[in-house]
């Protein structure tokens, strides 16, 4: 990686994260050859089920933290080199003091910048910044033949790098990655409007991913949630440097929940890191299912445990021992399937995507998230084929994370199927972290298969990595 260094290293020293590439190609080495490889993580924020893996994983947590930012020059973007392993709060925690922040932040901590690359990003700046692998000029990926290669958007790695995204660690694992980044601010502004339909909040979506203005006053970032079918908002975020005549900054990491201040304000401050964080503290909602927005459960929960990844904690520790399934069963309760999905609509569907997901499943709020591709030429282009999005053509987010009764004479994945069937129908994708039930060839046509092949034999010829449907559909 070739840029110059203008500011001393953050956290990962130069000299340290070279002793770590020249190291793990002699750790991937050691791995058994007769077993798959794995990534030894001890968080995740996937939600596929997964069959325990044998054998000792690949740790690769050496490759964490900010090794250098890069502050533009001649008109060009603010750049960092950063470890794969990092977490997004590890990056905000490291950049901010430098004044900037990765293009898009996912809404959740422990989210890995190698995971949201390899996987899938998403958050308020996706209508104008895309998604976290449009950000990425170069990256170095260890694939499953033990090699490690710099991968660019037109050099010799131009097909990795181009299949990379949503590969989900299929085709290997991104040690560093050299990113652009954007000037932060202090504070962030928000604007919370109103809308009784569906249909008029996509209306003004459409007015503000066009314009980057809503009202008069300039948007930064832009998500909504939908609360039911006549009750939906927008949040419309700007970059201030100022408290907009607040006399503090808002503060929901405590006693206050921040999905709930959209219905009770019109307008609001955070500082720039509350900001980025305000859906981790709970979990954007899922949290009430834990008791924690009970008011004497918060006051006694440590403000330091609200956090994503103690919920996730929470969640893995159920789907290992189904305490809560089994007090239910003994109660002559139904089961409950778990529908944990974000899905890609284009905008034109979106209302017609959401006024059937109101009707048909028992799931409030939705979350709603604008996304479209950075413009680029040419336009209609789909640039990275395992999530073939179109360039210049609108998307919007539609996250909803909760379960449901098994009805009588259902079978457990019914709902996730039909959610899969209307998605489809619509024209849109649906992301492969949580559970997914195409079948092969359905898979291969939605996500990039005839793209996908030559590269995972090019990289990997003797399948040390699962495949993409093996490790989305099949839990591998």
């Amino acid at each position: 990686m070739t840029a110059t260094v203008a500011t001393p290293s953050v956290t990962s020293s130069p000299s340290r994260h070279a002793r770590a590439l020249a190291e793990v190609t002699r750790s991937y080495a050691a791995l058994p050859p007769d077993l798959p490889v794995r990534l030894a993580k001890r968080t995740s924020n996937l939600f596929r089920d997964r069959h325990a893996a044998a054998g000792p994983g690949l740790d690769l947590s050496a490759f964490r933290g900010v090794v250098e930012v890069r502050p533009g020059h001649a008109g060009g973007p603010a750049t960092a080199l950063v470890g794969g392993l990092t977490t997004y709060e590890q990056l905000v925690d490291e950049l901010l003091p430098h004044g900037y922040v990765p293009l898009v932040v996912p809404q959740l901590r422990t989210i890995t910048i190698g995971g949201a690359v390899t996987g899938l990003g998403i958050e308020a700046a996706s209508f104008r910044n895309g998604l976290p692998h449009e950000s990425v000029l170069e990256m170095r990926i260890l694939t499953g033949d033990g090699e490690v290669v710099t991968a660019t958007p037109d050099g010799e790695h131009a097909d990795l790098f181009h299949t990379f995204p949503n590969s989900y660690g299929s085709l290997g694992y991104a040690l560093d990655l050299l990113i652009e980044l954007e000037p932060a601010r202090p504070y962030v502004a928000l604007r919370h409007v109103r809308f009784d339909t569906v249909g008029a909040l996509t209306g003004a979506t459409a007015e503000v991913m066009a314009t980057q203005t809503w009202d008069g006053d300039r948007v930064d970032f832009v998500d909504g949630v939908v609360f039911g079918p006549s009750e939906a908002y927008l949040c419309l975020g700007r970059w201030t440097d100022h408290l907009e005549g607040q006399a503090r900054p808002s503060d929901y990491t405590g006693q206050q929940v921040f999905y709930r201040s959209i219905q009770q304000r019109r307008t609001d401050v955070l500082t720039a890191h509350d900001y980025l964080w305000r859906w981790d503290t709970d979990w954007f909602w899922c949290s009430r299912a834990f008791g924690a927005q009970h008011p004497t459960v918060r006051r006694l929960w440590p403000s330091r445990l609200l956090r994503s990844d103690v919920y996730w904690k929470i969640v893995a520790f159920e789907n290992r021992h189904h305490v809560m399934g089994r007090i239910e069963r003994l109660r002559g309760l139904p089961g409950r399937e778990r529908v944990v999905q974000d899905v890609e609509i284009p905008l034109d569907a979106t209302a017609e995507f959401v006024d059937w997901f109101l009707r048909e499943v028992p799931i409030e709020p939705v979350w709603l998230c604008p996304v479209q591709l950075r413009e680029q030429e040419p336009r209609g282009e789909t640039p990275w084929p395992l999530y073939p999005m179109r360039r210049g053509e609108r998307y919007v987010n539609v996250g909803f994370w909760s379960t449901v009764a098994v009805a009588p004479g259902a079978t457990d994945g019914d709902v996730n199927r039909r959610i899969e069937a209307e998605v489809s129908r619509l024209g849109g994708h649906k992301s492969l972290y949580s559970d997914a039930f195409y079948d092969e060839a359905t898979f291969a046509a939605l996500y990039g298969g005839t793209a996908y092949g030559p590269v995972k034999q090019r990289y990997d010829p003797r399948g040390r990595f699962p495949t993409l449907y093996e490790k989305a559909v099949q839990a591998r």
